[in-house]
């Protein structure tokens, strides 16, 4: 990482920079928060709170992006209080073990990783599922519960976004694996479980699912019936009929449902590449079943 340490006491500011360079870091340094806000992007800063007459916020604004880590003789308002609510993430008192400054970078560059994962999949969760979203009571929800539907993807759309509205963690676990009984023991606290593939399950370790489940708010999902269910049951229909049919279906009501569901989401070049027809064939299809595109 690119670090930028802001330190009037010289020998200070070298001995950290000569530490976080041996193990990989690349360190510059100033004296002065004025020189500080000549520099370029940095990953992280450490900024000393002791360089007297210096106003910090001008230089925790430029680097609101970066990690701003404090460093400080003394705890007050000015010092530790006043900058971490300008936006500095934390600070360290000296004299400090250069471990410990070390372990603070590490724990908030994984912060912000994980944080932007988190987001690009809650935005993709979102994209994935807005052609499944719908008005749903989630207040009035018994656990366990069983969610039927042949679409797996109207269960998924429905536990992500219970667990996002609740604000609860979510353990997503598949039933395939050999372990997830095991794993679904272990879960305690409040927390979502959402299960998938019940239909993958024996009879007999259904029976052992159930007795595992009755205290924990879990979600569970099958493709096919469960007859010997003991949770309380949401069942899902997709809106055409198409994947609710329990056979294969004819090549005819497949191409309907594509362009009814997606001819919004695609161009009709992009859309009729998709299923293997001209353009032409595309604007019959529209006409033969009578679906309106939509502008």
């Amino acid at each position: 990482m690119k670090i930028l340490i802001i330190e009037n006491e010289v020998y200070l500011a070298q001995s950290i920079a000569t530490k976080l360079s041996e193990i990989g870091h690349v360190c510059e340094m100033c004296t002065s928060t004025r020189d500080a806000l000549k520099s370029n992007s940095f990953d992280v800063v450490l900024l000393s709170t002791n360089i007297n007459g210096q106003d910090f916020n001008p230089v925790i604004e430029t680097f609101k992006n970066s990690i701003v880590i404090l460093m400080v003789s003394y705890i007050s308002n000015d010092t530790v209080s006043k900058p971490l609510s300008a936006g500095a993430k934390d600070y360290i008192l000296k004299p400090f073990m250069i471990e410990e400054l070390i372990r603070k970078i590490n724990h908030y560059q994984d912060y912000d990783r994980l944080k932007k994962r988190n987001e690009a999949y809650d935005k993709y969760l979102t994209h994935n599922f807005s052609s499944f979203s719908g008005e749903h009571d989630f207040e009035n929800i018994n656990f366990p519960l069983l969610i039927s539907s042949s679409y797996q993807k109207h269960a998924d759309s429905f536990a992500f976004e219970y667990a996002k509205k609740k604000n609860l963690p979510l353990h997503f676990i598949t039933l395939s694996d050999p372990k997830s009984m095991s794993e679904i023991e272990s879960i305690t606290g409040n927390s979502l479980i959402y299960i998938i593939d019940l239909q993958t399950l024996k009879k007999g370790d259904r029976k052992a699912l159930y007795s595992l489940l009755k205290d924990k708010k879990a979600i569970v999902t099958s493709t096919d019936k469960i007859d010997d269910n003991e949770l309380n049951v949401l069942e899902f229909k997709s809106e055409n009929k198409i994947f609710d049919q329990g056979e294969i279906l004819p090549i005819e009501d497949y191409v309907k449902f594509i362009v009814l569901n997606y001819q919004h989401k695609f161009p009709d070049t992009e859309l009729s590449k998709k299923l293997g027809i001209s353009r032409k064939s595309l604007w019959e299809k529209r006409k033969k079943y009578d679906i309106i595109k939509k502008k």
